[in-house]
């Protein structure tokens, strides 16, 4: 049987500044009124390249792995500024696990009901009282093998957290859009597609304050361009990533 196993790997600690100072003046030189986000996605790196990062100024910072996160946050308490973004699958059973994350700000990847309630279960436990942000995740591509609630069903699902999750507040929308997209063919139809469901749902609850989470490493320059409030960046601020199989 392979087993894929994550090894924490560092960029050499003096780079990240200097790798997230350019980040930030790429995001300066295109985003209108400063409200672009830099969420550093800090999957499969160790603990001190955060702190790093952290102590450079940047605060929030997206995981993917539920057990990585919350290990991270208990090792990371002392940077008390610190918010972490939920940017990876998320599934029902791994919700309470979750919401025990020290100093978590947002989960951005609520695709359905059972998903929400679970979460919201799980916040209201360990929540203190305060209510935790949260992003649905749409599958603007459509591909089976992608997380996402469709289109059609985003106001739904958002009625359903306005309605039964006291502990959560809909902050926003997210979407993965397809890998490697040309963008000699002009804007990407997911982004696209995501604005569509952003504006609908701003339009339905009366909201202008919904963000708009879109764009990576590859394409987040051009995200915010398209208007994308958002931006989850990793290898070009902590370096490429290092997976073994085993």
């Amino acid at each position: 049987m392979i087993r894929r196993t994550v090894r924490l790997f560092s960029v050499m600690s003096q780079s990240i500044p200097e790798n997230l100072s350019l980040v930030n003046s790429q995001i300066n030189d295109v985003q209108v009124n400063g409200k672009v986000r830099l969420v550093a996605v800090s999957k499969t790196k160790p603990a001190s390249d955060i702190e790093t990062a952290y102590n450079a100024g940047q605060r929030a910072f997206g995981e993917n792995y539920i057990n990585e996160l919350v290990e991270k946050s208990e090792t990371l308490q002392h940077c008390s500024d610190i918010k972490w973004h939920y940017i990876g699958n998320l599934q029902k059973k791994n919700c309470s696990k979750l919401s025990t994350c020290k100093n978590l700000s947002v989960v951005e990847t609520v695709d359905s009901q059972k998903v929400a309630t679970a979460l919201n279960n799980g916040w209201t436990r360990n929540g203190g009282g305060t209510k935790l942000k949260v992003f649905i995740q749409i599958n603007t591509s459509r591909e089976e093998q992608k997380a996402g609630c469709s289109p059609e069903h985003a106001i739904e699902l958002a009625e359903f957290i306005a309605t039964n999750c006291n502990s959560l507040v809909l902050s926003g929308v997210m979407t993965i859009g397809e890998f490697g997209y040309d963008w000699s063919k002009g804007d990407n139809p997911d982004f696209i597609e995501l604005l569509k469901c952003h504006q609908s749902l701003s339009e339905h609850f009366n909201r202008n304050d919904l963000e708009v989470s879109m764009g990576m490493s590859d394409d987040f320059v051009n995200a915010i361009k398209m208007g994308s409030t958002n931006v989850r960046v990793g290898s070009k601020i902590f370096g490429a990533r290092t997976y073994s199989n085993k």
